[in-house]
């Protein structure tokens, strides 16, 4: 029985020769992801802007998309309503409405009526308003996340290897995360909660495949004391490949299935995700990897690290 491989065995792909190419389209998107961000920053969703949350329970298993259309008619902006728990329990997000308490109530009125109008009898389990503090303090927690997973990758990186790898690897990931908010900023989709938790997991995904090349760079660092650095990473980036591909590759097809079948509520976190398996997949290829050798990567390290695990064992 032959195994299915994405990519040829023993592959001698030459991924360096192109670093400065890879370099300067890297450089170039993220500095337009810097500028989108300035000129048109990001489309935050009700997390992020404030606005008031409805949760209602119908007598039966209602349809979501009747009662998204039923509310987003009613000329309050944006409305985003999401199932949780059981199949009754309906959350509905409406973005802050102009002119106080008064406008907050006036609105969240005018959805009661229009869901009795349109499903009879509903329970209306919480109504809240998420003022601009709220709001605000759920940024500057997101942004805390953001930094708090970067830094703790740093730390990971500089302790299981050495200090350049956790430098290389930080700054792949953050390339990444950048180029990932660019484009929502590009094709303004809504930033919400649940963008944030995709960040998170495609900073631990790239980590993940930059960690695979960076422990086989380790590995032929020992092994072969004599062969040049840029051979080396080459060497490293072929013998991951297949791995790096197939890792991708079912990834994607989960995130693909996820994103046309899962829905609304979901297609925001998915769209995002399956970028961020693109862009992780390229910056742990040709990001992370070549700026090992402007890291100034000490063998010496290495090497000392290996006697010592020798002689113990001996």
């Amino acid at each position: 029985m032959k195994l299915l491989r994405l990519a040829p065995k023993n592959t001698q792909i030459p991924f360096l020769a192109i670093r400065n190419l890879t370099f300067g389209i890297s450089g170039f998107l993220g500095v337009a992801s810097v500028v989108l961000l300035l000129a048109f920053g990001l489309n935050f969703g009700i997390d992020f802007r404030g606005g008031i949350l409805i949760e209602v329970r119908t007598s039966d298993a209602s349809s979501i998309g009747a009662m998204r259309a039923s509310v987003s008619n009613l000329g309050l902006g944006d409305v985003s309503l999401q199932e949780f728990g059981d199949p009754r329990d309906i959350l509905i997000r409406i973005e802050q409405q102009p002119g106080g308490e008064e406008a907050q109530l006036a609105a969240s009125d005018l959805v009661k009526v229009a869901l009795v109008r349109e499903f009879g009898e509903v329970e209306y389990r919480r109504v809240e308003f998420v003022g601009p503090k709220v709001s605000a303090e759920l940024i500057r927690k997101g942004l805390l996340a953001l930094a708090l997973a970067l830094a703790a990758m740093m730390i990971y990186i500089w302790l299981r290897f050495e200090w350049q790898f956790g430098l290389g690897a930080v700054i792949a990931i953050a390339h990444d995360v950048l180029l990932t908010m660019g484009l929502f900023s590009l094709l303004q989709l809504e930033f919400n909660l649940s963008i944030i938790a995709a960040i998170l997991t495609i900073i631990g995904y790239s980590m993940n495949d930059t960690v695979v090349i960076y422990d086989r760079v380790r590995e032929n660092l020992r092994k072969y004391r004599s062969l040049g650095l840029i051979e080396l990473l080459n060497r490293s980036t072929n013998d991951t490949l297949s791995r790096t591909l197939v890792t991708s590759a079912t990834t994607l097809l989960a995130l693909l299935a996820l994103f046309f079948f899962g829905g609304a509520v979901i297609k925001g976190f998915t769209f995002a995700m399956i970028w961020g398996v693109f862009v992780g997949t390229y910056s742990s290829v040709f990001v992370a990897a070549p700026l090992l050798i402007y890291m100034g990567v000490h063998r010496g390290a290495i090497a000392e690290d290996t006697k010592t695990a020798e002689e113990q064992a001996g």
